[in-house]
C-alpha cells in the first residue's frame, strides 16, 4: 500500500514538474517576444526623438526666415508709403502749376513794351498820357506778380521732377524688397512643406511605436501570468515533494518496523530451537529437563 502511494506521488510530481517546465518555457518565450517588441519600440522612439530634433531645427530655420521676410516686408511697405506720400505731394503741387503762365508773362511783357512805345511815339493830351502811365504801372505790377509766380512754379516743377526721381527710386527699392520677400516666402514654404511631411511621418511612427508598446505590455502581462502559474506550480511541486518525503519516511519506518518484527520472530524461533536441542541432549543423558 505505501509503495502504491509513493508511486502515485511520484507520478503526480512528474506531471507537476512537466507543467512547471511548460509554464517556464512559455514564460521565457513570451519574455523574448516582449524583449523584441520593447527593442523595436525603443528604436522607433529613438528615431522619433531624432525626427523631432530635425523638426525643431526646421521650425527654427523657418521662423528665422519668416522673421527676415517680415523685416523686408516692413521695409517694402515703408518705401511704398513714402513713394505714395510723394505722389500725393506731387499731385498737390501740380494743381499749383498753370501751363499757360510762361505765355501769360510774355504777353504782359509785350503789352508793357507796346504801351511804352505808344507813349513815346504817339502825341496825346496830359490826361491821356497819365491814363497810359497808369496802365503801364498796372501792367508792370501784373508782370511782376506773374513773373514771381512763374519763378515759384519753376521751383515747383524742379521739386516735382526731383520727386519723380525719388518716387522711382523708392519704388525700385520697394520692388527689390518685394523680390526678397517672395524669395524668402518660397524658401519658408519649402521648409514648411518639409516640416509638414515630417509631422505626418512622425505621426505614423508614433502610432507604430504606441502599437508596439501596447503589444509589449500585452505580451509582458501574458508572460507574468505564466510566471505566476509557474510560481504556483513550483509551490505545488515543493508541497508534493514534502508529501512524498513524508510518505517515503513512513514507508521506511514501516519497512524498518516490519524488519524488526521479522528479526524478532527469527530470534524467538532460534531460541526455541536451541532449548529443544538442549532438552533432547539432556534426555539422552538421562538428565531431568525443565521448561
Amino acid at each position: 500500500m505505501p509503495n502504491k502511494t509513493i508511486t502515485q506521488a511520484a507520478a503526480k510530481l512528474e506531471n507537476a514538474e512537466k507543467k512547471y517546465q511548460a509554464y517556464i518555457q512559455r514564460r521565457n518565450e513570451l519574455n523574448e517576444i516582449a524583449k523584441t517588441l520593447r527593442e523595436e519600440r525603443d528604436m522607433l522612439n529613438e528615431s522619433n526623438k531624432k525626427q523631432k530634433e530635425e523638426m525643431q531645427k526646421l521650425k527654427e530655420k523657418r521662423d528665422e526666415i519668416v522673421e527676415q521676410m517680415k523685416q523686408h516686408k516692413k521695409l517694402r511697405n515703408e518705401l511704398q508709403k513714402q513713394a505714395k506720400k510723394l505722389i500725393e505731394e506731387k499731385k498737390k503741387n501740380r494743381n499749383k502749376i498753370f501751363k499757360n503762365l510762361p505765355q501769360r508773362v510774355e504777353e504782359i511783357s509785350a503789352d508793357i513794351k507796346m504801351l511804352k512805345n505808344r507813349q513815346q511815339t504817339i502825341p496825346m493830351t496830359l490826361k491821356e498820357e497819365n491814363e497810359l502811365i497808369e496802365k503801364i504801372r498796372e501792367k508792370e505790377k501784373e508782370y511782376k506778380e506773374a513773373k514771381k509766380q512763374l519763378e515759384e512754379q519753376e521751383k515747383i516743377e524742379i521739386d516735382i521732377s526731383d520727386k519723380d526721381k525719388a518716387i522711382d527710386e523708392l519704388f525700385k527699392k520697394a520692388d527689390g524688397e518685394h523680390e526678397k520677400v517672395m524669395k524668402l516666402y518660397q524658401e519658408s514654404q519649402k521648409l514648411h512643406e518639409k516640416y509638414v511631411d515630417l509631422i505626418n511621418e512622425l505621426s505614423v511612427s508614433i502610432a507604430e511605436a504606441n502599437k508596439k508598446h501596447e503589444e509589449y505590455i500585452e505580451v509582458k502581462n501574458e508572460a507574468q501570468k505564466y510566471h505566476e502559474k509557474a510560481f504556483e506550480m513550483r509551490s505545488k511541486i515543493i508541497a508534493i515533494r514534502e508529501q512524498r518525503k513524508e510518505e517515503i519516511r513512513k514507508a521506511k519506518e514501516a519497512i524498518i518496523e516490519h524488519n524488526l518484527k521479522v528479526k524478532q520472530a527469527l530470534m524467538d524461533e532460534n531460541k526455541i530451537r536451541e532449548i529443544a536441542e538442549k532438552s533432547i541432549a539432556a534426555l539422552k543423558k538421562g538428565e531431568k529437563i525443565s521448561l
